[in-house]
């Protein structure tokens, strides 16, 4: 077949090959647990194998991985704060010594929190007198009565002796930070996913990008945010290495894909054009299929990226003025992650069936004739169902996290287009979020969100 057809047949089909395999596994193991232990298994060609159902009934794992659990909610960190909730995206960065030498023993990890202003989770002034640890002028928004409890915090974690050996808050008072991405700065630009404005109960306007770096001793980043990024509901953004532009999703049903053009790529406040997608020759074209099939799995759409102006939005119209200028329409973008010299983001209630997209955006070298790509659009949720945050393993697939399937997955995707079942949560119906690997390759991290835990997944990876 060739690339296109191949896909769809995939697409289609092999929630089918999962289910058989697991299915004849099960059988030889007179496994009485019928047909849904049989679709959760893994094939084995592409993937590490049948899930094994977890004894502590926390997290499902092929035969030879195991876990660890580290830094939860509500525990004291090292700066006297207490780790907040709402766990969602990470990045992860080499421990970077004094004189310059990576320590190969030790990875910095950034971690994301969710957290806005109603909900009921710790935040991470919960301890009476905690505000009093910290310089209050490194507080984003300190709020009429009390800050927002959203930010980062940030983690040293030893792969050689599988511990956590610090962790404390790095950016403090921000709104419902989600997702975000690495730079090539050794840093991580964490997205506020909100549009609120400043008035009763804020001192600042929210929905901007913050860039937090990977310090190796306990200090809070400069509350500063890129305002030339725009301010809309961020999500998630990577970065090309070779460029400096920075792409970035934004989660709404009918939002739209932006990129952020620097004047210094290793300045992002020094200003910058802040452009949206748009299908050349194809106007304000909606991209979800919800209605119809409009793009084709492995169909590639010419890309023209227009100018936006205004990109402070006081009245969060952005997108609808984006989508009235020729910007394409997405359905919840979200994750993103730069790889195979490509920029992969989640569309996630994308598709006839809702149930999300994985695209592709194919930067080319003169700037002006990108490429769109739809990667694949899962026909059967049982296969992958609302793909949220996403990262590169070391041995080139995509690895997505599950959001709001029942149970979510941790779910491998080739570059071929084939999904395997890589971890499946066995404690609750709540996200995974923020997977990512360690430097060395031998440590996959992830947060299930609800109740707040970050696990460490080890075992045979492909490397």
């Amino acid at each position: 077949m060739d690339s296109i057809s191949r896909r769809h047949f995939l697409a289609r089909s092999s929630s089918v090959a999962l289910g058989f395999a697991g299915l004849s596994a099960s059988l030889a193991r007179g496994s009485t647990t019928g047909l849904l232990d049989a679709l959760i298994r893994s094939d084995d060609s592409i993937g590490f194998g049948a899930l094994i159902r977890d004894p502590k009934g926390i997290l499902d794992l092929p035969a030879g991985f195991s876990y660890s659990i580290f830094s939860k909610i509500g525990e004291a960190m090292d700066d006297g704060l207490r780790v907040p909730g709402k766990h969602d995206a990470m990045g992860a960065f080499p421990f970077i010594n004094d004189d310059g030498s990576i320590d190969p023993d030790r990875t910095i990890i950034i971690r994301n929190h969710e957290i806005e202003d109603a909900h009921k989770t710790t935040g991470p002034f919960k301890a009476k007198g905690s505000l009093n640890l910290i310089d209050r002028s490194k507080i984003y928004d300190q709020g009429y009565g009390r800050p927002s409890r959203g930010g980062t915090s940030t983690m040293i974690y030893n792969t050689k002796a599988q511990a956590l050996e610090q962790h404390w808050l790095s950016l403090a008072g921000t709104e419902r930070n989600c997702a975000g991405g690495i730079t090539p700065r050794n840093s991580w630009l964490t997205c506020e996913e909100t549009s609120t404005v400043k008035g009763k109960r804020f001192e600042q306007d929210h929905g901007f990008v913050f860039e937090v770096p990977a310090t190796t001793t306990p200090s809070l980043a400069e509350p500063k945010p890129i305002k030339a990024m725009g301010r809309f509901m961020h999500e998630a953004c990577c970065t090309d290495p070779r460029t400096g532009i920075v792409y970035m999703t934004e989660d709404r049903h009918d939002g739209i894909i932006y990129r952020y053009v620097p004047n210094d790529p290793d300045d992002l406040h020094a200003g910058g054009k802040l452009e949206a997608l748009s299908i050349a020759d194809q106007p304000s074209f909606d991209t979800r299929n919800w209605d119809k099939q409009s793009v084709q799995i492995g169909q590639r759409l010419a890309v023209k990226w227009i100018p936006l102006d205004d990109i402070q939005s006081p009245k969060d119209d952005l997108r609808y003025r984006g989508f009235d200028d020729g910007a394409a329409r997405f359905a919840r973008g979200e994750g993103m992650w730069w790889g195979n010299d490509s920029a992969y983001f989640a569309a996630t209630t994308g598709g006839k069936g809702y149930h999300g997209q994985l695209w592709r955006i194919i930067p080319n070298d003169d700037g002006l004739h990108d490429l769109l790509e739809l990667f694949i659009e899962p026909k059967d949720p049982s296969v992958l169902e609302h793909a949220d945050n996403i990262t590169f393993s070391p041995w080139g697939d995509i690895i997505a996290c599950e959001d709001e399937n029942k149970p979510p997955h941790l779910v491998g995707v080739t570059m071929g287009g084939q999904l395997y079942r890589i971890a499946r949560n066995a404690k609750s119906n709540s996200e995974f979020a923020g997977a990512v690997f360690s430097p060395d390759g031998s440590t996959l991290f992830v947060n299930i969100q609800n109740p707040g835990w970050t696990l460490a997944i080890v075992g045979p990876w492909k490397q």
